[in-house]
C-alpha cells in the first residue's frame, strides 16, 4: 500500500505523521492524508486545489510534474514524500 511522508518541517506547525493509503493516484493519496488532518491541506494545496508554489512532491523518487491535477499514478510499494521548498540565506 503507498505510503506518504510529510517533511518534518510541518512538525512545527501540525501534526504530519506517515500515511498508508490505497489510493492508485497522487490526489486521492493526498485527500486520505487530509482526511486525517484536515488542517494539512492548506499547506499543500492552494484555494484552486493545486499543488503550493513552494511543495515539491516525489513520487518513487521521481519529481511530480502535474502540480494541476496530481494524477501521478500509484503502485502498492509506492513511496510518496511532500516537501516544502525552504528559501533564505
Amino acid at each position: 500500500m503507498p505510503q506518504l511522508a510529510f517533511t518534518p518541517h510541518l512538525n512545527r506547525f501540525l501534526a504530519v505523521p506517515e500515511v498508508h493509503s490505497e489510493a492508485l493516484v497522487l490526489r486521492a493519496a493526498l485527500e486520505d492524508a487530509f482526511a486525517l488532518n484536515p488542517q494539512l491541506r492548506g499547506y499543500v494545496l492552494d484555494d484552486q486545489g493545486h499543488l503550493r508554489a513552494n511543495v515539491v512532491v516525489f513520487v518513487d523518487g521521481v519529481r511530480s510534474v502535474d502540480r494541476i491535477a496530481l494524477a501521478d499514478v500509484l503502485r502498492a510499494e509506492s513511496r510518496v514524500f511532500v516537501l516544502q521548498a525552504l528559501s533564505g540565506g
